[in-house]
C-alpha cells in the first residue's frame, strides 16, 4: 500500500484552514497512488495552542469527523489524522483512521503523555493496541511519545501490526527518534512504522520534520526534510512477510524470563 506522509504544521488555531490543507494533500496523495494518507500530531488544530486545545476539541464524531470523512470520500484515500478528542468532561489526544470510502474504522488516545504542556491539556488513554484492517494490511495507531517505549511497539508486534501509524509533534533537540529510533523500532518489531511530523516554530517549540516511513529491514523507505513536505513509500506485505521470516526475533522470545519488566 502507497503511503503519504504530509509533514506539514496546517495553519495553527484555524481548523477551517487545515482541513483545506488536508484536502489539497488528499487530492495530490490520490493522484500518486497512495492508498493512506497520513498527518502528523494534533493536524486540525495545532499542536501550541494552549486553551485553544479545549475550545476546538470535537468528539470522535464530530463535524470534523465527517469533514475529514467527506475527503476521504471524495478523493478515494483512506486518512489518519492527528486532532483532540473531547470525551465527556475530558479532552484526548487523538488519532483517527477513516476509510476511502468515509468510515470511522478506528480511533486512539495517547497513552504516554509528554511533558507539562501535555499533561496539563490531556487526559491520557487506556488502551495500548488499536487497529484496524486496510488494504490488506493492519494498521496499527501510537502518537508521537508512545512509540518511544519499546512495549507499546512490541505489544503491536505481538498484536499483528503490520503497519504502525504514528501521527507525532517531534520537537528539537530530539530528532535522533526519527532519525535512529524508527528505523531500530521498525527493525526489531518487523513491522513498517509510519512517523508523520510537524515542521517549524510553534509557539515554545520547534518543530524538525524529518518525517519517514521505515521498513522491517531497518531502512527508512522515505524520509522528509525540514520544511513541509509530501512523501511517498510502499508498505508490502509480501516483502515484510519474507522479511518475519528471515528475521526470527519474535520466535525467538523467551517471555518467561520478562516478568521483572512489569
Amino acid at each position: 500500500m502507497r503511503t503519504a506522509l504530509l509533514q506539514s504544521s496546517g495553519r495553527p488555531g484555524s481548523v477551517v484552514e487545515n482541513l483545506k490543507v488536508l484536502d489539497e494533500a488528499a487530492d495530490r496523495a490520490a493522484a500518486a497512488g497512495a492508498g493512506l494518507l497520513v498527518t502528523p500530531e494534533m493536524f486540525l488544530t495545532g499542536y501550541a495552542i494552549g486553551d485553544d486545545v479545549a475550545r476546538l476539541a470535537e468528539p470522535a464524531d464530530g463535524d470534523c469527523a465527517d469533514a475529514v470523512a467527506g475527503t476521504a470520500a471524495r478523493h478515494g484515500i483512506a486518512i489518519a489524522y492527528g486532532y483532540p478528542e473531547r470525551s465527556g468532561g475530558t479532552v484526548h489526544n487523538a488519532v483517527q483512521l477513516i476509510s476511502a470510502d468515509g468510515g470511522r474504522l478506528a480511533n486512539y488516545r495517547k497513552t504516554h503523555l509528554f511533558g507539562c504542556f501535555e499533561r496539563d491539556h490531556f487526559t491520557e488513554g487506556g488502551q495500548p493496541v488499536v487497529q484496524a484492517e486496510l488494504n490488506g494490511l493492519t494498521v496499527g495507531l501510537l502518537i508521537c511519545y508512545d512509540v518511544e517505549f519499546p512495549e507499546n511497539v512490541r505489544a503491536h508486534a505481538l498484536a499483528g501490526t503490520d503497519l504502525l501509524v504514528v501521527p507525532t509533534a517531534q520537537m528539537h533537540p530530539f530528532q535522533f527518534v526519527a532519525e535512529s529510533m524508527i528505523p531500530v523500532r521498525a527493525f526489531e518489531n518487523q513491522m513498517y512504522i509510519a512517523y508523520v511530523n510537524r515542521v517549524g516554530r510553534e509557539g515554545e517549540f520547534e518543530f524538525v520534520g524529518l518525517s519517514t516511513l521505515a521498513g522491517p529491514d531497518g531502512i527508512a523507505r522515505a524520509r522528509a526534510g525540514r520544511a513541509e513536505e509530501l512523501v511517498f513509500a510502499d508498505a508490502d506485505p509480501v516483502a515484510l512477510a519474507a522479511s518475519r521470516e528471515a528475521n526470527p526475533y519474535l520466535r525467538d522470545r523467551r517471555p518467561g524470563l520478562y516478568g521483572s519488566l512489569v
